[in-house]
């Protein structure tokens, strides 16, 4: 069988921050506790699934937009999941600056690779966040969820929801610095997205 590929895209909550540097921040491989990335608990859960960390911590999404550029044409993944935003607001840009960037992303990869699927993750909270931040981060979500029931390429996974605290959704059920999950954050985001991947992975074969 020949694994599906699964390029995650993204920020810190993609490169496994604070305990985990992508291969993309520390080639080749990466360094740190694997297991503090939801890449590590995909494989794991699905052998046959090669998933490529391409998150970087601290990135914006005009960022990642450029960086992802550089690389989608060489990966041809089966699919994209694209988790970015939370440093826009972070930084105090407005929601419609992100989507306009996550829009372009998603352009791109439908552009660079024929037939992919789009897995949309929700920005996960953080525990220092404004009632201003909060509300910034909840329309960048409304608007992912929004894109995604208006084209057939998309799956949405609110992997915000994953990772927050059931009684209160803009804190983090688990982490360490207030900003990230822990291990167990990440297995949760991964425990998420995987059903999300295997519609993606359908919606492909079906294209």
């Amino acid at each position: 069988m020949i694994p599906a590929t699964i390029l995650a895209l993204g920020d810190s909550t993609t490169a496994g921050t604070p305990e985990f540097r992508s291969p993309v921040e520390a080639p080749p491989n990466g360094e740190g506790n694997v297991e503090s990335q939801y890449a590590y608990w995909l494989m794991r859960s699905h052998p046959e699934w090669r998933v490529l960390n391409h998150g970087v911590n601290g990135e914006r999404t005009d960022q990642i937009r450029v960086r992802f550029a550089r690389v989608i044409g060489s990966l041809s993944p089966d699919v994209v999941i694209v988790i970015g935003g939370v440093n826009d607001i972070y930084q105090g840009h407005p929601a419609e600056s992100a989507e306009r960037e996550l829009d372009a992303i998603f352009t791109l990869a439908r552009n660079a690779v024929p037939c992919v699927s789009i897995v949309a993750g929700s920005i996960l909270p953080f525990d220092t966040a404004t009632a201003d931040q909060n509300q910034r981060m909840r329309a960048v979500n409304d608007w992912i969820r929004d894109r995604v029931a208006h084209h057939r390429d998309m799956i949405f996974c609110d992997t915000r929801r994953a990772v927050a605290h059931p009684k209160d959704l803009d804190r983090l059920i688990a982490t360490a610095d207030g900003l990230h999950p822990t291990a167990e954050g990440y297995r949760l985001m991964a425990e998420a997205l995987a059903p999300a991947i295997l519609r993606a992975l359908d919606k492909r074969g079906r294209q």
